[in-house]
């Protein structure tokens, strides 16, 4: 499929990223919107229809698995348009300015991993959950960044937008390998012939872009009834979407993965994943107490995005940044880079996502997977919020290389 160093490089790239940013942080704070509705309604006399409107059963599915394995799947095509993007002609495009965010996303996923185990490791069966606190909700941590405005460099903008997206990536492939059920081997072999469909589109160079999402929409179906989860096959339909536009074209923006981007971002940011955020965030808090707070499944997901998080990201890029593996945002100061590992423990998108795969028809532990999930982000949010509020930005760390993300 397409190849890196063959498009275009128009000057669109800073209103691109711009757009993006403006995208995720509005996207972000209606995310925190949409949950704080969520959390009411569910401890609300609504809290019965609201329940009962998830439950009900649509065309054989109910509405939440229609959220949860269709709406997501369209989130998914999204995140695997923007990963082919910045990994052929964007911000990832080259390996010096992978091995930051890179190695700061290995290290946010794997200690978070490690923490939740320990917590949980006298309780076997939950230990399927170990991958829920190692993602990072880029829309979430974007609005709070938004909020700080000037007071964080493009650059830790920059370098937080590619740690999400390696880590959306590193998400895809836990989902893929440790989250599927009983496989069909028939609707495997269907899934992979739509996929070799769509191959073939993408090397005659076919770039309407009806034929990959009809298509597509088949490959959904039968990823669905394969054992693997749905949401996957938006992620490998983005892959074929070719990146360049037709030879005969000058404008970058007429090649079909730019026009499906450009199209899925609105709906995503603001329809899509505060649907999403409205069906998985409720959770009633009736008779919760402070031993079930404190139980190891909740703990163990809340300590894992909030210290594991920030441990994880924040070790490991410093790690990269003192043997010279990697270069320094531009312009950030050490607290500065503290702070943005404190917001890497904001998990909750993909977080609840893994939960509800982990935990499948296990309503008490689903409860349990959400205040965890809601706990270990709403700390990360305020302790790194208030720490980028007050760090100062004199002093920028001072590297041994040319600064990255100029």
């Amino acid at each position: 499929m397409d190849q890196p160093g063959n498009s275009l490089k128009p000057a669109r790239r800073v209103s691109l990223m711009r757009r993006f940013f403006d995208s995720e942080a509005s996207g972000g704070m209606i995310l925190m919107g949409v949950t704080v509705i969520a959390l009411a309604v569910a401890n609300s006399p609504l809290a019965d229809a609201y329940f009962g409107l998830l439950k009900t059963y649509v065309l054989g599915l109910s509405v939440l698995h229609w959220i949860n394995d269709a709406l997501m799947a369209v989130f998914f095509l999204l995140v695997g348009l923007e990963i082919k993007r910045e990994m052929l002609d964007g911000q990832l495009s080259t390996w010096p300015r992978r091995v930051l965010p890179g190695i700061a996303a290995l290290g946010g996923m794997v200690v978070p991993a490690l923490v939740y185990l320990a917590i949980t490791w006298n309780e076997p069966h939950l230990r399927h959950g170990w991958a829920i606190p190692a993602a990072t909700d880029i829309a979430f941590a974007l609005g709070v960044l938004a909020i700080l405005g000037s007071r964080v460099p493009t650059s830790l903008k920059i370098f937080l937008t590619a740690l999400a997206i390696l880590d959306d990536l590193g998400a895809i492939i836990i989902i893929a390998l440790f989250y599927t059920s009983d496989l069909s081997l028939a609707m495997l072999a269907a899934a992979g012939l739509c996929l070799l469909v769509l191959v073939a589109f993408n090397r005659f160079g076919i770039t309407t872009l009806l034929p990959y999402l009809a298509v597509g929409a088949a490959l959904w179906f039968f990823v669905l009834k394969s054992g693997i989860h749905a949401t996957l096959a938006g992620v490998a339909l983005a892959l074929t979407i070719p990146l360049h536009a037709n030879p005969k074209k000058t404008r970058a923006e007429d090649a079909p993965l730019h026009r499906l981007e450009h199209a899925l971002h609105g709906w995503v940011a603001y329809a899509i994943i505060p649907i999403f955020g409205f069906a998985n965030a409720g959770v009633s808090l009736s008779g919760l107490s402070l031993d079930a707070v404190l139980s190891p499944l909740p703990l163990g997901i809340a300590m894992g995005l909030f210290i594991g998080k920030q441990v994880g990201v924040y070790a490991f890029s410093h790690a990269a940044i003192h043997f010279g593996f990697a270069d320094v945002p531009a312009g950030a100061t050490r607290i500065q880079c503290y702070g943005v590992a404190l917001l890497c423990g904001i998990g909750f998108t993909m977080s609840l996502f893994i939960g509800a795969l982990a935990f499948p028809g296990q309503p008490e532990l689903g409860d349990a997977t959400k205040i965890g999930v809601l706990m270990g982000s709403a700390l990360s949010a305020l302790a790194g919020y208030l720490l980028l509020s007050v760090a100062p930005r004199e002093q920028p760390l001072q590297p041994s290389r040319p600064a990255a993300y100029n």
